[in-house]
């Protein structure tokens, strides 16, 4: 079957779709060279903190064919996770939303795969790889060059319908497609709520996160002990933050999701303050088995719930 390009393009944003993504773009593989002075000068400034990985492979990072040979195309998706219930507890320390169903990892990576097969069998014969935050690719700057969104204020992907509470992934295949050439308009405008509201500072200026103050950084990423003058500052955050998406106006329609993987595991949701701090290795286990929670081990998780008693 000899398939113009853009008839290519499209059926593979409709099996997206119909794979349950929500957003699906396609752009060119190159080199990033407007996001090369931005990304070192942000390692310059050591803005990733003990994420030493993030200077590895600086240069497959700003060109895609350097980590996957070949590599013509990114195939970009987005899906949201934004749920539709909440903890039960307000006093309870605070978990991310994206940590409440399933890791998102599998879920993700099992439809990107489902996509590359459909690809292979229905469109023509590509080799690629897919990818879901686990290789030295700026996600966001190809998913904003694919059309699916700006990057917001706090240096994350937003889009009209979804707002920012989505999940990224891609393919990077070496077939020749249509892509995207028109950029989707930042409509952040004169908002600098997410910055004014993020407790530690990590937004130093728009679209710049310093993410060595970031409570993410301190509560997933950090493998020692959080500094001691950072007390008081996490307000009740226990893995991840999502303040400065909770305060942005374009969250504000953020419809909740379909997903069944990612449905919040209600014993999470209904545990209380004291539960939380009466948590042992075994009840972490059981909860959060499936759960992103898992990457922090008990003893990250625990670390994280002492240090919110001070």
């Amino acid at each position: 079957m000899n398939l113009s390009l853009n008839a290519k393009s499209q059926l593979i944003k409709d099996k997206a779709i119909e794979l349950g993504f929500d957003l699906c773009g396609i752009t060119k593989a190159d080199f990033l060279s407007e996001e090369k002075e931005r990304f070192t000068d942000w390692l310059d400034k050591d803005y990733n903190g003990e994420m030493g990985y993030m200077a590895n492979n600086i240069e497959k990072r700003l060109d895609p064919r350097l980590l996957v040979e070949n590599t013509k195309s990114i195939v970009m998706v987005a899906l949201n996770y934004f749920p539709d219930n909440k903890q039960e507890d307000s006093e309870a320390p605070v978990l991310a939303k994206y940590a409440y169903g399933k890791d998102y990892h599998f879920v993700i990576k099992e439809k990107l795969n489902a996509l590359l097969a459909y690809i292979n069998e229905e469109i023509g014969e590509t080799q690629g790889r897919a990818f879901v935050d686990s290789a030295p690719i700026l996600e966001h700057a190809w998913a904003r060059k694919a059309g699916l969104g700006w990057i917001g204020k706090n240096s994350l992907l937003l889009n009209r319908k979804f707002g920012s509470f989505m999940f990224l992934g891609e393919l990077l295949i070496d077939m020749p497609l249509d892509y995207n050439t028109e950029e989707y308009p930042d409509f952040c405008g004169g908002c600098n709520r997410c910055i004014r509201s993020c407790p530690t500072n990590a937004i130093v200026s728009p679209r710049v996160v310093n993410g060595s103050k970031c409570i993410s950084y301190f509560t997933i990423e950090l493998k020692g002990e959080i500094p001691e003058e950072m007390a008081g500052q996490f307000e009740n955050r226990v893995f991840g933050c999502d303040i400065c998406q909770d305060v942005c106006p374009w969250n504000r329609m953020a419809k909740s999701h379909s997903v069944e993987a990612f449905k919040p595991n209600p014993e999470i949701l209904s545990l209380s303050k004291e539960d939380w701090f009466a948590m042992d290795a075994h009840q972490f286990g059981s909860l959060f088995k499936n759960s992103a929670v898992k990457r922090t081990k008990f003893k990250g998780l625990k670390r994280n719930l002492d240090f919110l008693k001070k």
